[in-house]
């Protein structure tokens, strides 16, 4: 069966992608290389377009005998979100109800939505479950709730078959060395973390030290992205076999790491010691985000498997090292 990836060629998409062909599905990418990096297609099938643009759309299903979506195309920098709110509601909300129309048009059925936990807000419970309301503090977490709302809608009046899987901090790399974190600018702690180690950056920052957590700084539930490909992949075969109602599902681990704690486990993993700076907080930053996992383990049957937070950073500084020897 084919799925189209939308976004297959970015961080994510490029790791689902790999698990999709992995488990005998056959991936075609659909990527506008904004953010997307050519080298991550490795010989997939791939259209080169826009989710903003219709026509774009219109031609990658009429070309392909689609049938199943994983959308991951669209923006996701919460500090870039305030900056440029308009521009991440054109992609997010926007191109996404163009996926839609084109889906609903072609008569494809299967929708797999790369969401997040920033939908969520600030909760007032930890760990966060799926009917946590949701109530996001930043405009990047509004516009994935929005899409929500539309997925849904879609779903009544379209028979539209989806499951949204809401993640928390996806990080680390692929085992083989073909994927990494390759952002421009590089906005993720840990290889913002690594880039320090690494003597890239002068320092390493703290954005904030005044949370209400037990050392001050920000607590994330840490996900390794092959897990997370890997529930993509559960996810629609789920759909495939009709096994599973349309519903929201968090993706995480059930544990959670102060920004502290990260940089002591980098200079752990990396044996190297580099500058920490304290900063003052980032706009749109929750003090705690935690998964509870368990309806992803009973409607799924997934479970982690390679995302303790060292195994995390070790695989990111594998990639780290390798495109280090590679660029300089």
């Amino acid at each position: 069966m084919l799925i189209l990836v939308t976004g297959g060629a970015g961080y994510i998409g490029s790791h689902a992608r790999k698990a999709l062909r992995q488990s005998g599905l056959e991936p075609v990418i659909f990527d506008n290389f904004s953010t997307g990096h050519r080298e991550f297609v490795r010989g997939t099938p791939c259209f080169e377009g826009d989710m903003c643009n219709p026509d774009d759309l219109a031609k990658v299903f009429a070309q392909y005998p689609i049938d199943g979506v994983m959308h991951f195309a669209g923006k996701a920098i919460i500090e870039e979100s305030f900056q440029r709110p308009d521009f991440y509601f054109d992609n997010n909300v926007t191109g996404g109800l163009n996926l839609l129309a084109a889906m609903n048009k072609a008569g494809v059925k299967r929708l797999i939505f790369s969401s997040t936990c920033a939908s969520y807000g600030i909760p007032e419970k930890m760990p966060i479950r799926e009917e946590t309301p949701q109530n996001p503090i930043n405009p990047y977490g509004s516009t994935k709730m929005q899409f929500e709302r539309r997925i849904e809608a879609a779903h009544a009046t379209d028979g539209l078959e989806y499951l949204i899987l809401r993640y928390f901090n996806a990080a680390g790399a692929d085992a083989d060395g073909e994927f990494g974190e390759l952002h421009d600018p590089e906005s993720h702690l840990i290889p913002l973390g690594l880039d320090a180690a690494l003597g890239r950056r002068p320092e390493a920052q703290i954005r904030g030290i005044d949370y209400p957590t037990p050392d001050g700084s920000c607590v994330r539930d840490y996900i390794h992205v092959t897990d997370l490909a890997r529930a993509h992949v559960l996810a629609m075969k789920a759909l495939i076999e009709g096994k599973v109602k349309s519903q929201p599902i968090n993706l995480g681990t059930g544990s959670g790491y102060s920004v502290r704690e990260v940089f002591d486990t980098i200079r752990k993993v990396t044996k190297r010691d580099f500058v920490v700076k304290e900063m003052p907080r980032r706009p749109g930053d929750p003090p705690v985000l935690v998964a509870a996992v368990d309806r992803a383990n009973k409607i799924l049957g997934w479970k982690t498997e390679v995302s303790g937070l060292e195994e995390i950073i070790a695989t990111a500084w594998s990639w780290h090292l390798s495109r280090a020897q590679i660029h300089g």
